[in-house]
């Protein structure tokens, strides 16, 4: 099976077009169109000789049918992800998030591909309403990022229901690990710790967020591609625990032998009625339905994470805060 991976340079991305190489697809990786062909996180990939590289623009739908032909499934992943920049420019999430989306539904149904994985977000349901979350807890748009990805999701059943394609919603929590952008809460921790902060700039510490390491977020993509029994359904990756906000940098400094003081910074905060309080996910679909199992627990993938972070310092900028 030959698969499109778009957003194939980013965070997820790079990790689920390894995923696939190593599991024997043959892997054609979409990423953004720029001057220096930079292809991301891919660049230096032991990967990359392995496959197929495409330039273009997820928002241009000439760029996305192009990259689709000759393909058998697609793994959507690219996507404007920052929820704090989706304050200041709604309109681009409207464009990346919904156009994009819309992009590689139609081209997919024009070519009759056999596998559509759209990937959603955990931001979808808004706070928990109910705990753990399962598939059917209502959506809420609590920012236009959230608002974004499920006008996406909902798009994606819409072709299933009334063009019979085969979509599948994945549906990740709070994915981290290797790779990730310095605005997550993770890399923003370790960050600043290997800066030598003692003050550790956070926004709200109260939240509690449900993470996945991404490798096990990777192979939940594939168990998801395999399985029958998801067509036309969403499926939520998640460990089913919870951490908030400040006891996972606590954890982050014993893990690192840092003694720091964690101080709130106005400009991290979400405007009140913003913030997602809550997340704890059912991840009990995916294992049934996948069989999904998960290979790492927080602890053993947030050290991977702080060697990942140690050896790439010179990528991040600990006292930049960009939105």
């Amino acid at each position: 099976m030959k698969l499109l991976v778009t957003g194939a340079g980013g965070f997820i991305g790079s990790h689920v077009v390894e995923a696939c190489v190593a599991a024997g697809y043959d892997v054609r990786a979409f990423v953004r169109y720029n001057s220096r062909n930079s292809w991301g996180w891919l660049e230096g990939s032991p990967v990359l000789k392995k496959i197929e590289m495409r330039s273009g623009d997820i928002r241009d739908y000439d760029s996305v049918l192009g990259a689709l032909k000759g393909c058998d499934g697609v793994l959507h992943l690219a996507a404007l992800i920052g929820i704090p920049y989706s304050y200041e420019s709604p309109l681009a999430y409207v464009r990346t998030n919904v156009e994009g989306t819309y992009n590689v539904l139609q081209g997919a149904r024009e070519l009759g591909l056999k596998q559509v994985l759209v990937t959603s977000t955990s931001e979808t349901y808004g706070t928990a309403q109910r705990v753990p979350i399962d598939e059917l807890h209502p959506a809420v748009g609590q920012s236009p990022y959230s608002a974004s990805k499920i006008a996406a999701d909902q798009l994606a059943i819409s072709y299933h229901r009334s063009f019979g394609l085969p979509v599948k919603i994945v549906r990740p929590f709070n994915t981290f690990g290797p790779r990730q952008s310095a605005r997550a809460i993770i890399p923003t921790i370790i960050t600043q710790i290997l800066a030598g902060k003692k003050e550790i700039k956070l926004g709200n510490l109260s939240p509690t967020r449900d993470l996945t390491f991404v490798k096990d977020t990777a192979a939940a993509f594939l168990a998801i591609l395999r399985s029958d029994k998801l067509v036309g359904e969403a499926a939520n990756i998640g460990m089913g625990e919870e951490i908030s906000v400040g006891d996972l940098a606590s954890k982050i400094a014993g893990l690192m032998k840092a003694k720091v003081k964690i101080v709130a910074d106005k400009q991290r905060v979400r405007p009140g009625a913003s913030e997602v309080e809550r997340l704890l996910s059912d991840p009990s679909k995916l294992k049934k339905l996948a069989k999904w199992k998960p290979a790492y627990d927080l602890d053993r993938g947030l050290v991977e994470t702080i060697e990942f972070l140690k050896a790439h310092q010179h990528l991040y900028k600990a006292d930049l805060y960009n939105v």
